[in-house]
């Protein structure tokens, strides 16, 4: 038996078999949802995810092949961009009927986290960035259109032989802005991966904004968890990069 380690979910291999137990409590009911959500969603997508069933201890699936995502040409870029194009024109209220979570309850978490950005960290950026530092944080706060995977990034992203072969962990899809799945793909992905996408995908100048806006987000993450967990290193490096990114 193999064993995994994830942020959300204890993970362990047998046979062809990836079993997932939540972590912490509050992980159980999303982790569980996977399991209505990802059959729905599955033929509705172009490229493979894996498709959960109950387990005494929460869930597991057969093993998709591949390792993660470490480069890409314009042809996976296409293969991405038909792949979240797809995604996000899903039925929002049958995602939200089969366990994806829903706008309202999304929208409070998120509400959560950004007052923290602005209690916590707003106030330890330079005076003459702070304006513009609220103004990104209101950019990101309340678009919710589509069935979004909430975390698509390399990590996520199964390749074989230059081809994806799975996109994997989806316990955070929620009813959520579109342009969040866009970021990496537009702003950390090879130039070739992001032409492809734009070529496939055509998202609307305001779209490829909001990326940006979400990409310029990311270090904020890791500042408000080096406040949170007592690591002033982590506080000290994040905050020029916030600061480079305004």
């Amino acid at each position: 038996m193999t064993i995994l380690e994830g942020w959300d979910s204890h993970a362990w291999i047998e046979g062809q078999w990836i079993h997932r137990a939540p972590r912490r409590p509050e992980v159980r009911p999303r982790l569980l949802a996977e399991t209505t959500l990802l059959p729905w969603l599955a033929p509705q997508l172009p490229l493979p995810v894996p498709v959960p069933e109950l387990t005494a201890d929460g869930v597991r699936h057969l093993l998709l092949p591949g390792e993660p995502f470490t480069d890409g040409d314009e042809r996976v870029g296409r293969e991405l961009g038909a792949f979240l194009k797809a995604l996000h024109a899903v039925d929002v209220q049958e995602a939200v009927l089969r366990g994806a979570l829903d706008a309202e309850t999304a929208t409070a978490e998120k509400a959560a986290v950004l007052r923290e950005f602005r209690e916590q960290v707003v106030p330890l950026l330079p005076a003459e960035v702070r304006t513009s530092a609220h103004e990104l944080l209101d950019r990101v706060a309340n678009v919710r259109t589509a069935l979004v995977h909430c975390d698509f990034g390399p990590d996520h992203i199964l390749m074989t032989d230059g081809r994806i072969t799975g996109i994997i962990d989806w316990t955070d899809a929620v009813i959520g802005d579109p342009a969040l799945d866009l970021c990496w793909p537009l702003n950390g992905a090879p130039e070739a991966v992001a032409a492809g996408l734009l070529e496939l995908y055509q998202p609307a100048p305001e779209l490829v904004e909001r990326s940006r806006d979400w990409a310029r987000l990311s270090p904020w993450y890791g500042v408000h968890r080096g406040l949170l967990l007592d690591l002033p290193d982590d506080v000290e490096n994040g905050l020029p990069t916030i600061v480079a990114s305004l």
